[in-house]
């Protein structure tokens, strides 16, 4: 199966303003740096950039504004997971008419009919490619490494930090395999992972890319940022780019 993107890519923050209303302009902006510092591909309104508070609307508006800010080699992946069949594919269609290259979408609840959902989302793909994601502590039951090859996608995201998940995927499943868990970098790039989708790159773009590509000592140096996101989640992350920046980074979750 050939390969979304190769390398490090960010699954974007979305930013406000100070009422809880969307930025898209400044979301974007914020795609565009990160883009020039390195990212490869830009996953918009993912669990980290709350897409359980966005409207249909909004979600479309990130996209358009995303896909605006950042060079046409770089991939827009959009977050388009949903309770229901008729839900996902929905956003799906609604994705891709804003522009998004690509999407990624988390299985059904309790893992009913995962080959009819996924092939509900690639229909409305409409030929663009489909990440399958699996995050079982948020989305369980997540997807087992022997379901993945019998799935219309192009590869999935695995944010599980689970090391031996990783290898297991790494050895058994064809399709490509982007870590979702910046601890696992140094270990998941040299391994043969296609690329890496972070949370934490919103803030450490550089020392992921790095990491990524082996570097141990970028792997350490990320560390207590990506203990205090992952225990603290989109509130944290949020916090740490506040801190960055020198002013409010504002959060509709928490």
């Amino acid at each position: 199966m050939s390969e979304l993107f190769r390398g490090a890519g960010v699954a974007l923050l979305t930013l406000f303003h100070d009422d809880g209303s969307i930025d898209p302009g400044a979301t974007g902006e914020l795609a565009r740096e990160l883009v020039e510092r390195g990212m490869r591909a830009v996953l918009v309104a993912g669990t980290t950039g709350e897409a359980a508070t966005l409207t249909n609307a909004e979600r479309s508006a990130l996209i358009t504004a995303t896909r605006r800010a950042i060079p046409a080699g770089i991939p827009v992946i959009a977050g388009t997971g949903a309770p229901s069949t008729r839900q996902a594919a929905g956003l799906t269609g609604e994705a891709i008419a804003a522009g998004a290259d690509a999407v990624l979408a988390w299985p059904p609840p309790g893992g009913l009919d995962m080959p009819g959902y996924f092939k509900a989302v690639a229909g409305a793909a409409q030929g663009r490619p489909v990440l399958a994601y699996h995050f079982p502590r948020v989305y369980p039951p997540g997807i087992p490494v022997t379901a993945l090859a019998g799935l219309p996608v192009a590869g999935l995201k695995d944010s599980s930090g689970d090391p031996e998940r990783l290898l297991d995927e790494l050895a058994h499943y064809p399709g490509a395999t982007y870590v979702g868990s910046s601890a696992l970098l140094a270990m998941a790039g040299p391994m043969g992972a296609a690329g890496a989708l972070l949370a934490l790159a919103n803030v450490e773009p550089e020392r992921c890319v790095a990491a990524f590509a082996g570097d141990a000592g970028a792997q350490r140096d990320i560390g207590e940022r990506h203990l205090a996101a992952s225990r603290g989640g989109v509130p944290a992350l949020k916090r740490i780019l506040a801190e960055d920046r020198g002013d409010p980074v504002p959060v509709r979750i928490g």
